[in-house]
């Protein structure tokens, strides 16, 4: 009696992504009403096509551009006052 090859079992297919990819967490960012804070938020965005590895850059990137927002709004110049203009 002659053995029939067994069928050889199907190989699972590779998955069609890579779980350790970079992939968007889907949060929605709330507009603030400040520009440049809303620009700030914004730019976290880019970490969602980058490896981990190049979150830190992005990150630091934002901390620095929120602190200037801040500080901006410490600086503004105070209402003058009508006694300073004499002539």
């Amino acid at each position: 009696m002659s053995e029939t090859p067994a069928a050889e079992a199907p190989v699972p297919a590779e998955p069609s992504y890579d779980p350790a990819a970079p992939a968007p967490l889907g949060i929605e960012r709330t507009a603030t009403g400040n520009a440049e804070v809303d620009a700030q938020l914004e730019r976290l965005g880019d970490v969602d096509h980058l490896a981990a590895d190049g979150h830190v850059e992005v990150y630091e990137d934002v901390h620095q551009g929120l602190r200037g927002a801040l500080t901006a709004l410490d600086a503004r110049p105070q209402p003058s006052s009508p006694y300073e203009h004499r002539s």
